[in-house]
C-alpha cells in the first residue's frame, strides 16, 4: 500500500478545502481608484462590458504615453579609494540581539547595508545564519519604529541636555545611597563588560543586572550545583550517536540554534565514505522543529516530563549500578532510549529545555552516567549568550517597589512587555527617580522612561563579543548613524566622564587583553586590521582538568523532582517562533510574514489544539476560545499537539512598537510566572471555552498545492544500508523510459543546477528570508497572504503521515525547477519566460503582460503574480515602500510592477557577477564560487548549487547520488533541481 503524505487534516480526511486563491484570482481589482467598486458590483451588460473594456484601453493607452520621473544621478566628486559604484563591498561584522549571536559578513552597495551572510571564518555558524539574522538588515530601515532623537519627557531634546539630567540625577542617587541600576540582556561583548566596570567603578552603588526574558537560569545553576562553576558548556551534537531532547528545540530556538543545525546536520550527512547516521529522540508537548526532525517523537504533557526525566535516570543508573530513587511511573516508555543510551556510552547526548533546575541536575547525572563529559559536552569551552538569571530580576523588582532604585537604566531589555508580572514592576517603576531607555526601537519600556536614549542600529555600531570562552569576533559600522542617535557604550563612557569612544575603548581593550595572546603579527595595528577584516580571533582553547561530579546534588535534585506536580483539565504550553523570538523582531515585516515552519501561519499566534481535544470538545480551526482569565485566541488544530495541552506562542501583542508590531496576536508573557526563583512556561488551567466568534487565520500549508503526488520520498537507514536506491524505486523507472520527440538542450558551457538534501534541511526557512533579501521579494499583509497571494520565491513545503496524533512530518524546499522541458515557456504569448543556454528557465519581465498562463501551467506552483504595485503603494506600507526604507532594495534584481510574474532565478545576478570575477581574474569558474542566497543562508548545507557540466561539481555528483529525485519527474519535465531522499534512523515498520 502506497504510503499517504498530508498538509492538513482536511486534505488528510478528504474533506473540501477553503482556497480563496483558485475561487477568486481573477476578482482583482484592476481599476482599483479609478473605477468606484458599487460600479463594478453590479451585474454587467454587454454594453457596460464594452464600455468598460475602452475605458480600459484607453487607460493603457494613455498610461503608456506618459514620461516617467526623471531622476538626476549625482556624482561622487571625490569618491572614496575603496569605493567601486556598482561593485558591493563586505564588511566582517557581529550579529547579537541579547538572545541570538552570529558572526556575520555585511553587503554594502553604494553605502548601503542591503544583505548579511554569515561569515565562513568563523567556527561557530560556518558561514550559517537564521532567519532572523537573514531579516535583521531590514529593521536598519525601520522608519517607523526606530527612535530617531533624544528625548525628555516623551518630546525631543538635546544630547547635552540628556547629559546634564542623568550626571545629575547619578550624583543624587550616589549621594543618597540609593541604587543605581543597569538592566541588559546578556551582554557577550568584553569591551561593553569593561566599560561598565568602569562605571561602577565611578559610581559605586551601580548594579547590573542581567535579565534574558527566557533565560537558561535553570542550566546555569545545575552545573554551578553538580560541577560548581555557572555556564552552559558546549554541546557536541556531530558527536553523537544518540540524542535525546527533553523540550529542548535545538534546531529552532534554544540557546544556539544555529551552531546546533550545522552539528547536528553533520551527523546526518551520508556520504560514500560515512554510512551511519545519529539517532534522534524527543519527549515534548508541542511540535517544535527538532521534533519534526526526530526518528522517534513522544507527545507528553509538561507536568510528566519530570517523571519521564526521573525514570530514564532510573534505568540508566541501574544499568551502571548506580543509586536509583522511587520516582512515579511514567506515562512514556523509555526503557528502548535507556538502552540506545547505553549502547552510545561517551557517543551520547541528553538535552534538557526545561527551565527547572532539579531536572536539569538529573540530566547532568545522565550525561555523567554516559560518560558524555569530555566528549559530545565540553565544559572548557563556556557559552556566553545566555547568563541572566531569573532571581535576580525578581529581586530587582522588589527592590524597585521597596523604593531602593534611584536611577534605572534599560539597555536592551524590555521587561514592561515580557516580565511575567507586569503588573508589579510597573508599580515599582514608579517609585525609581529616573528610568532612562537605550533602546534603538521605540517600545512598552521606552514609552515609560523620562529619558530616552537612543542606542545606534548593530549595523551602525562599534563592539565586540565573546560568544563562546575563547572566540571573540568584532562588530564594525557599516553604515553612518541614520538617525539622532548615539551608541549606549558612549553614553555610558560620557556620564563616566571618559574622553575615550567606543571606537578607542576597543582597540585598548584588545590590545591590553588579546594582542599579546597571539604571535603572527609583530605590530598592533596589523594584528588589529586582520582581526576586523576577518571579523574574528579565535584562540586555542587552554588546558583545563574536568571538575568532579557533586553526587550529592543529584539526591537533592529528585526529591525536588519527584514532588506532586500542579495540574489542570489542561495546561498552556509556552513557546518561541523561530521568526519573532521574544517579540524582538514583531515590528519587521519579514519576519511576521514568514509561515511558521509547522502551523504555516503567519501574522498571528493562535492557541494550537490537538485533533483529539478538537473533536471531544467541538473545536475548529479559527474558533475563540477562552484559554484563561484574560487570554482568549483563535484556535489551530495542529498534529502532534499532546492531548490535554495547548500551545501558545510568545512575542506577539506589542505595543508602541510601530504599524507591523502593534495589536499584532496576544502578549502571553504575563501568563508566564516565576516559581522559585525560575521562570516556567508551562501553566496549569481549566478546559478552553468556546466564545462564539470566529476569527481568520492567515495560513499557507494548503497554498500552491501538489495534488497529493509523490513528491516526499524516504526510507530507513537499515533499508538504505542494503540498498542505496531505496525509497527511490520511483527514480529507477522513470529514468527507464526517459525519451522524447523533442530535441534535447544542449549546453556547450554552463548548466546550473540545485541539490537538497531532505537529511540535512530543518525547515528553519533561513533560505526563504535570504532569498527575500536578496530579491526584493514584496511583503503582501495578512489580507492578501489569506488569499493566497504571498509572493516568496521559495516556499517550505511541511508534510505529515501516519497518525495525525503524533505524525511524521517532513520539509522540503520548493523554488522554480528551473525545467528543461519547462511548461510554462510553451503557453507564454509574448516568450516573457524562455530559456537560456546555460540551463536558466528565466523572465524578461518588461515583457510579461500577466497573462498567468504560465502560472496554471507550471505543475510546481512556484510563479507568483504581483497583483497590486506593492513597492509604491500606500496599503503595503510595510518598511520596503518608504524613501528610508528603499534603501534595503537590491539594485541588481529588478523591482517588479503590477501584473508582472516573477520566481526563482536561481539568483542569476550573482551568477554573472561570479563570471565576470573570473573572467577579470583571467581563470575558469570554480565549484562553489556561486552560491545563491538560499544555499548561503542554509546553517545546515542542506542546499548545493553548481555546474552540471563539471563532472567533478558537488552538483554533478550529488544528481549522481542513487538517493536523487526530481519533482514530478514522471512527467517529464527535466527539472534541474534535484533531492535526496529522507533517510529516517528508525525501525522499517515505522515507514512503511
Amino acid at each position: 500500500m502506497e504510503k499517504k503524505y498530508w498538509k492538513s487534516l482536511e486534505e488528510r480526511n478528504d474533506l473540501p478545502m477553503e482556497n480563496p486563491g483558485r475561487q477568486d484570482e481573477d476578482a482583482s481589482k484592476s481599476l482599483l481608484e479609478l473605477i468606484d467598486e458599487e460600479v463594478t458590483n453590479k451585474p454587467s451588460s454587454r454594453r457596460n462590458f464594452l464600455k468598460f473594456a475602452g475605458f480600459s484601453f484607453a487607460t493603457a493607452a494613455i498610461a503608456s504615453s506618459c514620461k516617467n520621473p526623471v531622476n538626476t544621478a549625482i556624482p561622487l566628486l571625490n569618491k572614496p579609494e575603496e569605493l567601486t559604484p556598482g561593485m558591493a563591498n563586505y564588511y566582517a561584522s557581529s550579529y547579537f540581539d541579547g538572545h541570538d549571536y552570529c558572526s556575520v559578513l555585511v553587503k554594502v552597495r553604494d553605502g548601503r547595508p542591503i544583505k548579511i551572510e554569515g561569515n565562513d571564518l568563523s567556527s561557530f555558524n560556518k558561514g550559517g545564519t537564521s532567519a532572523r539574522v537573514q531579516g535583521s538588515v531590514l529593521s536598519l530601515y525601520d522608519d517607523g519604529g526606530r527612535i530617531k532623537f533624544p528625548m525628555i519627557g516623551g518630546k525631543e531634546t538635546t544630547w547635552n541636555a540628556v547629559d546634564q539630567q542623568v550626571t545629575s540625577n547619578l550624583a543624587e542617587a550616589q549621594g543618597s545611597g540609593k541604587s543605581i541600576v543597569i538592566l541588559t540582556s546578556t551582554i557577550i561583548s568584553p569591551t561593553t563588560q569593561k566599560i561598565l566596570e568602569e562605571f561602577k567603578a565611578k559610581y559605586p552603588v551601580t548594579k547590573v543586572v542581567s535579565y534574558d526574558p527566557v533565560s537558561a537560569s535553570a542550566i546555569l545553576q545545575a552545573n554551578k550545583d553538580c560541577f560548581g562553576i555557572q555556564i552552559i558548556p558546549d554541546l557536541h551534537f556531530e558527536k553523537a550517536d544518540v540524542i535525546v531532547s527533553f523540550g529542548a528545540d535545538f534546531l529552532g530556538t534554544w540557546i544556539s540554534p544555529v551552531e546546533y543545525t550545522r552539528r547536528w546536520a553533520d551527523s546526518r550527512r551520508l556520504t560514500e565514505e560515512k554510512k551511519t547516521i545519529s539517532q534522534l529522540f524527543v519527549i515534548e508537548s508541542g511540535l517544535s522543529l527538532t521534533g519534526a526532525n526526530a526518528d522517534h517523537r513522544i507527545a507528553i504533557k509538561p507536568s510528566q516530563q519530570a517523571a519521564a526525566i526521573l525514570n530514564l535516570y532510573n534505568e540508566i543508573a541501574s544499568a551502571a549500578g548506580g543509586k536509583t530513587f522511587n520516582v512515579p511511573a511514567s506515562v512514556a516508555d523509555l526503557k528502548p532510549v535507556a538502552k540506545k543510551l547505553l549502547e552510545a556510552k561517551g557517543k551520547s547526548l541528553v538535552v534538557c529545555g526545561i527551565n527547572d533546575p532539579s531536572l536539569q541536575v538529573v540530566v547532568n547525572a545522565i550525561n555523567s552516567i554516559l560518560g558524555n563529559y569530555g566528549t559530545t559536552i565540553d565544559l572548557g569551552a563556556a557559552l556566553n549568550i545566555r547568563k541572566g538569571m531569573d532571581q535576580e530580576m525578581d529581586q530587582l523588582v522588589q527592590d524597585m517597589n521597596a523604593g531602593n532604585v534611584g536611577v534605572l537604566f534599560f539597555y536592551n531589555s524590555n521587561p514592561a512587555y515580557n516580565y511575567g508580572d507586569a503588573q508589579k514592576f510597573l508599580d515599582g517603576l514608579k517609585k525609581v527617580s529616573l528610568a532612562v531607555s537605550l533602546s534603538t526601537a521605540s517600545d512598552e519600556t521606552s514609552k515609560l522612561c523620562a529619558v530616552v536614549s537612543p542606542d545606534h542600529h548593530y549595523l551602525e555600531s562599534w563592539n565586540d563579543a565573546e560568544p563562546k570562552k575563547g572566540m571573540f569576533t568584532l562588530q564594525q559600522p557599516a553604515i553612518r548613524n541614520i538617525f539622532n542617535t548615539r551608541q549606549a557604550q558612549d553614553s555610558f563612557l560620557k556620564w563616566t566622564g571618559s574622553a575615550d569612544d567606543i571606537h578607542t575603548s576597543l582597540q585598548k581593550y584588545w590590545e591590553a587583553n588579546l594582542y599579546g595572546k597571539q604571535s603572527k603579527y609583530a605590530r598592533f595595528q596589523d594584528f588589529w586590521n586582520h582581526s576586523l577584516q576577518d571579523g574574528v580571533f579565535e584562540m586555542e582553547a587552554p588546558a583545563w582538568s574536568m571538575p568532579a561530579f557533586n553526587g550529592n546534588a543529584i539526591d537533592t535534585a529528585a526529591q525536588t523532582a519527584t514532588a506532586p506536580q500542579k495540574t489542570g483539565d489542561f495546561e498552556l504550553v509556552f513557546y518561541e517562533t523561530i521568526a519573532l523570538g521574544i517579540g524582538n523582531n514583531a515590528n519587521n515585516p519579514w519576519m511576521m510574514e514568514m509561515p511558521d515552519p509547522i502551523s504555516k501561519v503567519c501574522w498571528d499566534n493562535f492557541a494550537a489544539v490537538s485533533p483529539k481535544d478538537a473533536e471531544k470538545l467541538g473545536i475548529e480551526t479559527g474558533d475563540m476560545l477562552r484559554l484563561a482569565e484574560g487570554l482568549e485566541l483563535p484556535a489551530f488544530i495542529q498534529p502532534g499537539q499532546a492531548e490535554g495541552t495547548i500551545g501558545v506562542a510568545y512575542g506577539y501583542g506589542r505595543k508602541d512598537t510601530g504599524k507591523v508590531a502593534d495589536n499584532t496576536g496576544r502578549n502571553v508573557f504575563p501568563f508566564m510566572h516565576i516559581e522559585n526563583g525560575f521562570r516556567k512556561t508551562a501553566l496549569a488551567t481549566g478546559k478552553p471555552t468556546t466564545t462564539g466568534d470566529s476569527y481568520k487565520l492567515a495560513t499557507t500549508q494548503m497554498h500552491h498545492s501538489m495534488e497529493g503526488r509523490a513528491i516526499v520520498r524516504e526510507t530507513t537507514l537499515d533499508e538504505w544500508q542494503k540498498k542505496p536506491s531505496a525509497g527511490n524505486e520511483m527514480h529507477e523507472e522513470v529514468q527507464k523510459q526517459k525519451f522524447t520527440l523533442y530535441k534535447e538542450f544542449e549546453f556547450a558551457g554552463h548548466h546550473w543546477g540545485m541539490g537538497i538534501d531532505l537529511n540535512t534541511c530543518t525547515g528553519c526557512s533561513a533560505c526563504v528570508i535570504g532569498c527575500q533579501s536578496e530579491n526584493n521579494v514584496a511583503v503582501v499583509g495578512k489580507e492578501q497572504v489569506a488569499m493566497t497571494r504571498i509572493m516568496h520565491w521559495i516556499r517550505i513545503d511541511r508534510y505529515y503521515s501516519e497518525d495525525p496524533v503524533n505524525p511524521s512530518v517532513y520539509f522540503q524546499p520548493i523554488m522554480c525547477q528551473q525545467c528543461d522541458n519547462a511548461p510554462c515557456e510553451n503557453v507564454c504569448p509574448v516568450s516573457a519566460t524562455n530559456h537560456s543556454n546555460e540551463g536558466l528557465n528565466q523572465m524578461a519581465y518588461n515583457r510579461c503582460i500577466g497573462t498567468k498562463y504560465c502560472i496554471n501551467n507550471c505543475p510546481y506552483k512556484v510563479r507568483r503574480f504581483n497583483w497590486f504595485r506593492y513597492a509604491t503603494n500606500d496599503a503595503f506600507d510595510y518598511n520596503m515602500n518608504s524613501d528610508l526604507g528603499r534603501m534595503v532594495l537590491n539594485p541588481d534584481v529588478t523591482v517588479r510592477e503590477r501584473g508582472v510574474v516573477e520566481k526563482c532565478s536561481f539568483c542569476v545576478q550573482r551568477i554573472q557577477e561570479k563570471k565576470l570575477q573570473a573572467k577579470l581574474e583571467n581563470r575558469e569558474l570554480k565549484d562553489g564560487d556561486i552560491m545563491p542566497a538560499c544555499a548561503q543562508a542554509c546553517p545546515s548545507g542542506a542546499v548545493v548549487f553548481g555546474d552540471l557540466n563539471d563532472p567533478e561539481s558537488r552538483i554533478s555528483k550529488m544528481f549522481n547520488n542513487e538517493r536523487n529525485y526530481h519533482l514530478l519527474e514522471e512527467i517529464h519535465t527535466l527539472p534541474s533541481v534535484g533531492y535526496l531522499t529522507k533517510v529516517r534512523n528508525r525501525e522499517a515498520d515505522k515507514i512503511s
